[in-house]
């Protein structure tokens, strides 16, 4: 049964900010209800990460148990899971440079076949008679601070140049790498920042998993060269280059020395802190996504941090910076302490904390240099002074006169390769197809579990499932039946039977989007605009009231509706607006999705719902369209009273629509409709899609024809 109408959006604004800049003030407006609903939650889960991050450290042999463990997941959440294989580097130099009083070499490798990078190797000047000498080495990581000349763009590599050089003139071989969007060959950073390729959250993607394996193989190549001291690697970097430096230097046990520069800063700060009373807050708008691992396992960033440990650790940052805030690196310092000191080495880590906004300060760089070389030369002695070099031009740092022609660049569609998607082949012979489901289906709930759904709460709060409304009007009855989904989300269920009926022999139980939304208010129309928490009173559709009244007389039915957060009275922003896009990033940092956290709070209606006496024997069939029709899905397959599904427009993958975190990784949509035997399913499709031979629902269909679901009621229709 159809039971939602198109609504007409509101004028979208959107805008993006520069990176790793916040964005301008907005105006100080009152918060709506969603907002408060959406404020409150965030602080509730950071809140709880926050209590669980490095809070049960007891012993170094307790935590060294442990590290394994959060180290694979690390891996696991930067995309390397697992981890790709190591083929030949291909490095080239194209060129050098004799600077004086250091060396350039322009090179570049593949990181993995076709995934160039551009990078520039700084070398002391050759010793006298021609003798190689092999120095400690510096892995240096850039930050946003790309130079482009007339179109071409250079790399950050020279925009950075004054760290490597330093580093050459005073006894150090540095390697500086571009980074993939800000290189000579360019890539992307900002998917969900401004691309709204929500794809990258269900695929588990991540661009700071490339530039973790660009440092990874960037040490690969440093080891073949005769000049590098291979057991003295020290890794920096500032802003962008910060984050990379920590992903590096907790990956990689061969960095022995790491300074990270503003680069870090802890969950609170991201997402719940700041003056701005709406949705502006935490300092996640002024980052692109390189910034961030895909946190399935719910981490703060002081995890990350403690897995250097004992290594000499120096975090800089200076005290007017508005996107790494002071109270939010000294807290992931204070946590980082306490790891350091079950190996008593409390003098390995330290915080330079200096004066001075987002920027690569004289003091930040002094501080860099005293500790390679009290770490990584022993030398506590001489004396640090930030004599920078000359720039050289930005074409003297240049590596490729031409890019190289690669069809399907890696560097253009990283995100298209760099993480596997789950590979699910129907067996040959179809009458192996039974076993094969059979065997394969724990394993996609236990990965839907584990991977996808692992943010749902494990200890909600109690349901409540009051009755707050119950109105009889015109031949129907409304009852409005208020539930907590979960701490701070507090939703209305709404169950529309017809006046006459006491017990309703089914339940249709329409999942929302704001288009649904707004045709189930005017369905209904101005009488039970209190109960729908309206501020208006909407002008009523007469045709549908009476069209819906007759049809739960008749048939003795009952609708149900709830729209999950962020949808109806407690929408919080404009769909794809720029803070909608802020927002969605926001639960992806707590190992969520908006749209999984919508599944659990249908989930939860339906408990709410099958708790009313009237409706406890009634059959419940799942309604949804759209975004909502894979909401409605996933809810129904953990939710056994669902006896049928009826999806309309359900996308064909999760490349589009509803959001998933790691989703693709698990499995497709085709799948997940199979999960749902032997429980009947309904599809309204488009017909191309059921003309296509290719169409990718010929696999649910195939393993209903040969017992692989055991369901008798699946079937597609053309609309």
């Amino acid at each position: 049964m159809r039971f939602t109408l198109p609504v007409l959006l509101l004028a979208i604004a959107a805008s993006a900010s520069a990176v790793d800049v916040a964005p301008p003030p907005r105006p100080v407006i009152a918060p709506t209800r969603g907002e408060k609903m959406l404020d409150a939650y965030l602080r509730d889960q950071v809140k709880r990460i926050d209590a669980a991050c490095l809070t049960d450290l007891t012993t170094k042999a307790a935590w060294e148990a442990k590290r394994p463990e959060l180290r694979r997941q690390f891996f696991e959440m930067m995309g390397l899971s697992p981890l790709p294989a190591k083929t030949d580097l291909k490095a080239t130099v194209t060129g050098t440079h004799d600077a004086g009083d250091y060396i350039v070499e322009k090179l570049h490798f593949q990181s993995m076949p076709g995934l160039y990078v551009t990078a520039n190797l700084y070398l002391p000047p050759k010793p006298a008679g021609g003798a190689t000498k092999k120095y400690p080495t510096i892995l240096y990581v850039c930050g946003h601070g790309n130079v482009v000349e007339n179109g071409t763009s250079f790399g950050s590599k020279v925009y950075y140049q004054y760290h490597p050089a330093w580093f050459a003139s005073h006894g150090y071989a540095c390697l500086v790498l571009d980074t993939l969007q800000l290189g000579e060959f360019q890539g992307l950073h900002h998917g969900t920042y401004r691309e709204n390729m929500w794809w990258w959250q269900a695929r588990g993607y991540t661009p700071a998993g490339v530039e973790l394996w660009n440092a990874i193989r960037a040490l690969d190549y440093l080891e073949t060269r005769p000049e590098v001291d291979a057991k003295k690697f020290g890794v920096t970097g500032r802003s962008g280059g910060g984050a990379s430096s920590w992903w590096i230097a907790a990956a990689d046990d061969r960095i022995q020395v790491a300074v990270p520069v503003a680069g870090i800063a802890d969950l609170k700060a991201h997402l719940v802190e700041g003056d701005v009373p709406r949705l502006a807050k935490g300092i996640i708008a002024g980052h692109c996504d390189c910034m961030f691992m895909v946190n399935t396992y719910r981490w703060d960033f002081a995890t990350v941090a403690a897995l250097v440990a004992p290594r000499p650790l120096l975090l800089g940052n200076s005290d007017a910076d508005d996107i790494f805030p002071v109270a939010a690196y000294r807290r992931i310092a204070e946590k980082v302490r306490k790891v350091y000191a079950l190996y008593d080495a409390e003098t390995q880590f330290q915080l330079l904390e200096t004066k001075g906004p987002h920027e690569d300060t004289p003091e930040l760089r002094i501080g860099i240099g005293r500790w390679m070389n009290r770490w990584l030369k022993d030398d506590t002695t001489t004396k640090v002074e930030d004599d920078l070099r000359p720039k050289l031009k930005p074409s003297q740092l240049k590596v490729f006169d031409k890019l190289p022609v690669v069809a399907g660049s890696p560097n253009l569609n990283t995100h298209d390769v760099f993480v596997p998607t789950a590979n699910i082949t129907l067996p040959p012979n179809p009458g192996d197809i039974k076993a094969w489901w059979a065997n394969l289906k724990p394993t996609l709930l236990t990965g839907l579990e584990t991977k996808v759904f692992a943010g749902w709460s494990k200890n909600p709060p109690p349901l409540g499932g009051k009755v707050a409304v119950d109105i009889t009007h015109d031949g129907v009855r409304l009852r409005a039946i208020d539930f907590v989904s979960e701490s701070a989300i507090e939703l209305r269920l709404f169950v529309l039977t017809s006046a006459k009926s006491d017990k309703p022999a089914e339940v249709i139980l329409s999942v929302l989007d704001d288009a649904g939304w707004d045709r189930w208010c005017g369905g209904l129309g101005p009488d039970f605009a209190d109960a729908l928490q309206l501020d208006r009173k909407p002008k009523r559709d007469d045709t549908l009231f009476a069209q819906n009244r007759a049809v739960m007389a008749k048939d003795n039915l009952a609708f149900a509706v709830i729209a999950p957060r962020g949808i109806g009275v407690t929408r919080w922003t404009v769909a794809d607006s720029f803070e909608d896009r802020m927002i969605r990033r926001r639960f992806a940092l707590l190992g969520q999705t908006l749209d999984g956290q919508r599944v659990w709070d249908v989930r939860r209606a339906i408990t709410a719902l099958n708790a009313q006496p009237d409706l406890k024997a009634a059959k419940l069939t799942i309604h949804g369209e759209r975004d909502a029709a894979a909401i409605a899905l996933y809810a129904g397959l953990y939710e056994p009273s669902v006896t049928a599904f009826d999806l309309w427009n359900l996308s064909e993958t999760h490349a589009k629509g509803a959001t998933f975190l790691n989703v693709l990784r698990v499995l497709e949509v085709p799948h997940a409709v199979a999960l749902a035997s032997p429980r009947p399913v309904t599809l309204h499709v488009a017909p191309a899609t059921l003309d296509d031979k290719n169409s990718p629902w010929r696999v649910t269909k195939a393993l209903e024809e040969h017992g692989g679901t055991g369901a008798s009621g699946f079937k597609i229709v053309g609309e």
